[in-house]
Parts: C-alpha cells; sequence; structure tokens
C-alpha cells in the first residue's frame, strides 16, 4: 500500500484538530465499556456491535456475575446465553461466537487473552476493530479503533476518503501521530455523540468548523 504522503499545509491542519480535541476532552485514555479485565473487555466490544455501549453495560453488569470467569463463558449453554445476551441485538451469533471465543482462549492461550493482531482475530467473532480496542485499552498497544463515529467523521475532516473500515485504519495511521491513535477514537466517540452526530451534525456549534472539510463548506 502506497504512503499516503501529506503536505506541510495538511499535517498543520491535522495537529490543530488534535490539537483541539485535547484542549477539548483532555488526554486521559477512557473506555466506554464497563470492564475489569482483559476478557470482561473483549466480551463487552463483541456485543457492543451494532448496540449501544450504554445499553452493553447494562447487559453485562449482570452477566459478568452469572458468567465470572473464561470458564463460565465456555460452558455456558448457548441457548441461555443468547436470553442473557438477547437485548444486545444478533443475539444468536454472538452468544455462538463468545461460546467458542472462550473455549480457545483456554485451549490455545491458557485462559488469557491474547495481545497480538494475529491471534485476536484468530479468535471467533474478533475482527480487527474488536481486536484493537483489546490491543489498546488492556496492552496500551497504539491502535486505531475504526467504528461508526471515525468512519463518519474522518470522512468529514478529510482524514480519509475511504468507507472500508481496514482501509480508513491504514489511512489514519498515515495522518494521526502514533501517540494519538488510541486517544483520537475517545475523542471521536465523544464529539459523534455530542456535536457531529450522524443525523443532525451542530456545525455551528462545533469547536473544529474552520479546520474540518465538510464543515468549512
Amino acid at each position: 500500500m502506497a504512503k499516503r504522503r501529506l503536505s506541510q499545509q495538511e499535517k498543520e491542519r491535522v495537529a490543530e484538530v488534535l490539537k483541539r480535541l485535547d484542549t477539548q476532552y483532555g488526554t486521559e485514555y477512557r473506555c466506554y465499556l464497563d470492564h475489569e479485565n482483559p476478557w470482561q473487555l473483549l466480551v463487552a466490544t463483541i456485543l457492543s456491535a451494532q448496540c449501544t455501549d450504554a445499553r452493553v453495560n447494562i447487559v453485562t453488569k449482570d452477566l459478568f456475575v452469572k458468567y465470572p470467569d473464561v470458564e463460565a463463558f465456555a460452558n455456558a449453554d448457548q441457548k441461555e446465553l443468547e436470553q442473557d445476551i438477547h437485548a444486545t441485538g444478533f443475539y444468536h451469533n454472538k452468544a455462538k461466537n463468545i461460546i467458542a471465543c472462550a473455549r480457545r482462549v483456554l485451549s490455545e492461550f491458557g485462559g488469557e487473552v491474547p495481545s497480538s493482531l494475529e491471534d485476536l482475530t484468530s479468535l471467533a467473532g474478533v475482527g480487527r476493530k474488536t481486536a484493537n480496542v483489546i490491543r489498546g485499552n488492556i496492552y496500551n498497544e497504539p491502535s486505531i479503533v475504526v467504528d461508526t463515529h471515525v468512519k463518519r467523521i474522518s470522512n468529514k475532516l478529510g482524514f480519509t476518503k475511504e468507507q472500508d473500515p481496514e482501509k480508513i485504519e491504514f489511512d489514519l495511521m498515515e495522518v494521526l501521530p502514533k501517540d494519538h491513535w488510541i486517544l483520537y477514537n475517545i475523542h471521536i466517540i465523544t464529539l459523534g455523540r455530542t456535536i457531529c452526530t450522524a443525523r443532525s451534525p451542530k456545525c455551528t456549534e462545533c469547536f473544529l468548523a474552520d479546520v474540518c472539510k465538510a464543515g468549512a463548506k
């Protein structure tokens, strides 16, 4: 894949966007999915597909009491687990994947959630997005998570023209400095939920309007 070259003007614009995001939202890492250990975050992230973090947190509050560890999920009855996670949607596939994932974590990784992208994506129900959530939040490996907010707003900002999440991820790896890979996702989620919403973006209220390619139009 050809390395993207940024003009000095574009580099300065990117730096200004990140500076304003840092000023507005701070530089503390924050995960919106409640968890107490790597396995819980992995389950919560699988459940978050096509579901809000808020709803996932409601479901996992009781789920992690009923299934306290990897072994409990590995031995779960699929139909029962489907009912336990029904509110998150797509519960059949999610339950099936979580059980298969738990069994592989036990058999191949000694019950520990692996840290490499290759190992994580070998688990059932784990794609690059989920793997990068784990790598960034648990193992502090600089990772870019492309969710719906990051996809939509990165296009508005002109950081990418791609629609495929993996291509967007690689574009952002070229555009953003490595020390902001994790922070960018945290900031953009907040921006996307409060100001740059999908249905009615508040461009006139946005602190990035003059440096956003969509907002400046």
